[in-house]
């Protein structure tokens, strides 16, 4: 599976941000699809994962509430709906194709390059 995220830029503290990941290859459908994000000197960490079937989500406790993924699977295309944006949110934003528990986890079988998202006034 090959990702392809976009959807990054500056944004003021407060804004909404979309980002897309479009993917090719093996059945999108087949696989969980998550979010992750790495902010300069930090780890990368889990932001939010959809089931196969869009059925289920996961969000990490610093996003709930302000991020959604949704997921488009006739399109071959994973969303990351981005709301109330904090500075501490600035980070390379990844997706990223695997199974359910594993992308909570913080492992993939596919990743994408990365967007970078930059929340400054």
């Amino acid at each position: 599976v090959q990702l392809q995220a976009s959807g990054g830029g500056l944004v003021q503290p407060g804004g909404p941000l979309r980002l897309s990941c479009a993917a090719s290859g093996r059945p999108f459908s087949s696989y969980a699809m998550g979010w992750f994000r790495q902010a300069p000197g930090k780890e990368r960490e889990f932001v939010a994962s959809i089931s196969w079937s869009g059925g289920s989500t996961y969000y990490a406790d610093s996003v709930k509430g302000r991020f959604t993924i949704s997921r488009d699977n006739a399109k071959n295309t994973v969303y990351l709906q981005t709301n109330s944006l904090k500075p501490e949110d600035t980070a390379v934003y990844y997706c990223a194709a695997g199974g359910t528990r594993t992308l909570v986890r913080g492992t993939a079988d596919y990743w994408g390059q990365g967007t970078q998202v930059t929340v400054s006034s």
